[in-house]
């Protein structure tokens, strides 16, 4: 038995591409040699390309500036080893637009755009959105599906009919809506749009490949890059037994998340995997982006305890 995912378009993406963190020193500013660390444990791991400039990145606290910083330094650690696809994210059409235009010199495998968000839309407004992004893209379009950061849900049949129409060529979802995802595998595959449908959904990454997905992109990734790939694998060749026991590990993992009571958002998610790597000596730092506050000794003592079951202390070669 081989993946049930249904067949892509010739030169799709697909595998594990994990949303790249965003390193910082101390004072807030882009930390290189980190970051050059995180490339290479994820290149190490096995990963089969990067999300640059997403939320586990911090795109949404990152200026123009400093989002040109980050891809400049990305590009030239990656040096083509993997594929990129870039996030496009900001509130509105002429914005995403206009980061489209700031991405034509870079050379990527995709492209990333949300819905519009603080103003209210609704299909007609989302739908003009997507396909004026894609007028502008500079290489193929991805549709984020984020209901949690843009506050609408990404129908199936509105991303089918997308993907038939040319304007996009595959879908993050991290809404964490599982019926949803199976419907959209179940249409992709009926109308044979041959959309790359990646799951942001870390820990049920195994019901995903079970429903038809070509890959997931998980902030956890960035941590265990190794685990992820082994199930992406264990997926290829229909081997479900092991892909559910790496999921079982992985899920363990997954409870650095859940170390630090009371902390929401990004400062609990994206906190607890920068305490991770700092703890694994690939990053200098946990500081976050301003506002959001960084874990402190008592939460990172507990990350700690669960990096020592799952055997990660230690185990970068820096």
């Amino acid at each position: 038995m081989t993946s049930i995912a249904a067949p892509l378009r010739a030169g799709a993406l697909s595998g594990v591409v994990p949303p790249l963190l965003t390193p910082l020193d101390a004072d807030g500013e882009l930390d290189v040699p980190s970051l050059e660390r995180l490339i290479d444990h994820l290149i190490r791991g096995g990963v089969d390309g990067l999300f640059v400039l997403g939320s586990s990145g911090e795109v949404a606290f990152s200026d123009d500036a400093q989002r040109r910083r980050i891809l400049d330094a990305v590009t030239g650690i990656v040096g083509g080893q993997v594929p990129l696809i870039v996030g496009a994210i900001d509130m509105e059409t002429r914005r995403v637009q206009q980061h489209m235009r700031d991405l034509a010199r870079y050379d990527l495998a995709g492209v990333v755009a949300t819905a519009p968000f603080y103003a209210i839309t609704g299909p007609a407004e989302i739908d003009a959105h997507f396909r004026a992004a894609a007028a502008t893209a500079p290489a193929p379009l991805w549709a984020y599906d984020i209901p949690v950061c843009v506050h609408v849900k990404l129908a199936p049949e509105h991303l089918v009919r997308l993907a038939a129409d040319g304007v996009i060529v595959g879908v993050k979802d991290s809404s964490g809506d599982d019926v949803s995802f199976r419907r959209l595998t179940a249409m992709n595959r009926e109308a044979g749009t041959g959309l790359a449908l990646l799951t942001g959904h870390e820990i049920v990454v195994d019901g995903a490949y079970l429903a038809g997905a070509h890959g997931c992109v998980p902030g956890l990734g960035n941590v265990d890059p190794a685990g992820y790939a082994r199930m992406h694998a264990a997926a290829q060749r229909g081997d479900w037994e092991s892909m559910r026991r790496e999921q079982d590990r992985l899920a363990a993992l997954f409870e650095i998340v859940f170390q630090a009571p009371g902390r929401v958002g990004p400062t609990a998610g994206v906190g607890a995997f920068k305490t991770a790597l700092r703890e694994m000596g690939i990053f200098s730092t946990n500081t976050m982006s301003a506002p959001m506050a960084s874990l402190d000794d008592d939460e990172t003592a507990r990350i700690r305890t669960v990096l020592e079951r799952a055997g990660l202390l230690g185990a970068h070669v820096a």
